[in-house]
């Protein structure tokens, strides 16, 4: 140490001959009054209010204790409300467009075309009816929740959020910026996995890239709130359903974070033991988001990639959906043999066969399920005049004509019940399995992922069937 001191004070002695004593002299005086500024803006005095700096103030409301969780919902429901409610619009003006009007103008140039009926199923009513689906369905609340969600982060509040949920997290053996990769998921399951990149340690990271799904995504809000203001809405006063549904789709979403930290904590102490590691949270300046560069940039790079990679998997699976409910065996169709096949499996855990069928078929797509449902109970249940033909996805005009034809199809309130659990704990949809599978490289970890949810689902939803039945 007296080594160290006598050398800085020799380099001191060289620097002052070299460049002149006033202006070494300067220099130190420049030192010291830039240290000085520093500490008065970093060490606050008690009572000294007007010196603290206006990021101290936010950051004591945004990291407290008391306030720091409420507006993070707060913040994150408002996100969600804006993109639901957002997406309403242009969703069924791309539908229309899409559906109302491109898809006859499809059929009628293959019916003047001569096309086979077979093909003109195949490509128009399976294929491309699959695809316009999702586009609709898609496109305008991930258009919505990326940009908003990128606003926050390009604001500075998203590293408060990861701080204030570091201690829950670490507490499970996960890592606190699992807090914003799952907030991410709330949008898109394959955004989440891939913004688990922001995770160092490889354990963590593959923790949050197996636990994102049970993160609502866009793909699962509508039939969470369809099924919700049908069976949930109908149980309570006229006065009391609008509550009562948003009570119970909010009861969804917060039963999915508890999944989220029960199979983080469980994966940390079976197959993904290790400690919990530690790291320097830097909290950033607050500052203006540069708005259009965020809209450009969150477009590209997350709504575009991941409507393209849905598209591609959602293709192939409105040619599947097509040729089940088209081929025979015997006198049913195969989508009739796979339904009455599950529908006994279904009982016991309150589902049915249609329900079963539509989740396998609509892997590809949670945006494809209710269609799929509404399409397999038409045919199954032998309802005239609702709907194009077998094989095409329909919506009906209104909640109420929905809600008319599930029950026709013997929907009682724990099929809907179990159908919103279910939603939230089930398998991936292809994209994120391909994300998955892209960030971690190991199928074996991608097939833990696409499981584990399923094998909760099944659980869950067995043990409500039965104690709803024995109370």
């Amino acid at each position: 140490m007296k080594k160290d001191i006598t050398k800085i004070l020799e380099l001191s002695n060289e620097l002052r001959w070299s460049i002149g004593e006033d202006f070494h002299d300067k220099l130190i005086e420049g030192i010291y009054a830039d240290a000085a500024q520093l500490a008065e803006r970093s060490v606050i005095r008690k009572g000294n209010r007007a010196h603290t700096p206006l990021d101290t103030r936010i950051d004591r409301i945004v990291t407290s204790r008391i306030w720091g969780f409420p507006i993070m919902f707060m913040l994150l429901a408002v996100v969600l409300w804006l993109t639901i409610v957002g997406a309403n619009y242009p969703s069924s003006l791309l539908a229309k467009l899409l559906l109302g009007t491109v898809y006859p103008l499809l059929k009628t140039g293959a019916s003047e075309l001569g096309m086979p009926w077979w093909l003109d199923g195949l490509l128009i009513d399976g294929i491309y009816m699959a695809t316009a689906w999702v586009i609709a369905v898609m496109l305008p609340p991930m258009a919505i929740f990326f940009p908003l969600f990128t606003l926050l982060e390009d604001f500075g509040y998203l590293p408060r959020v990861a701080f204030n949920m570091d201690k829950l997290f670490s507490k499970v053996g996960a890592h606190g910026k699992q807090a914003l990769t799952m907030s991410m998921g709330f949008g898109c399951n394959a955004a989440g996995v891939v913004a688990t990149r922001i995770i160092d340690s490889p354990r963590e990271r593959l923790i949050a890239i197996i636990t994102n799904n049970f993160s609502l995504c866009n793909g699962r809000w509508p039939t969470q709130i369809l099924i919700a203001t049908i069976f949930i809405g109908a149980v309570v006063p006229g006065y009391l359903s609008g509550l009562a549904s948003i009570g119970a789709v909010i009861g969804i979403a917060i039963l999915g974070i508890f999944f989220t930290f029960f199979s983080s904590w469980l994966l940390s102490q079976t197959v993904l033991r290790g400690e919990v590691s530690t790291f320097h949270l830097e909290l950033p300046p607050y500052r203006p988001p540069q708005f259009w560069k965020t809209i450009y940039t969150s477009l590209i790079d997350r709504t575009l990639i991941v409507l393209w990679r849905a598209i591609v998997f959602a293709a192939p699976a409105g040619a599947v959906i097509w040729l089940i409910s088209n081929t025979h065996i015997g006198d049913v169709t195969i989508a009739e043999w796979l339904v009455h096949g599950l529908d006994r499996f279904g009982f016991w855990f309150g589902l049915n066969g249609v329900i079963l069928v539509a989740y396998i078929v609509a892997i590809p797509a949670n945006e494809l399920v209710i269609p799929t449902i509404l399409m397999l109970t038409v045919m199954v249940a032998g309802v005239h005049g609702v709907g194009e033909s077998a094989g095409v996805l329909f919506e009906m005009n209104s909640i109420s004509d929905t809600g008319a034809l599930l029950r026709a199809g013997g929907w009682t309130l724990l099929t809907a019940i179990n159908l919103m659990i279910f939603s939230l704990l089930h398998n991936p949809c292809s994209t994120t399995i391909y994300t998955i599978y892209q960030e971690t490289k190991s199928w074996k970890w991608t097939t833990v992922a696409t499981l584990m949810p399923v094998v909760l689902g099944l659980i869950v939803t067995f043990l409500v069937a039965q104690l709803w039945r024995i109370f």
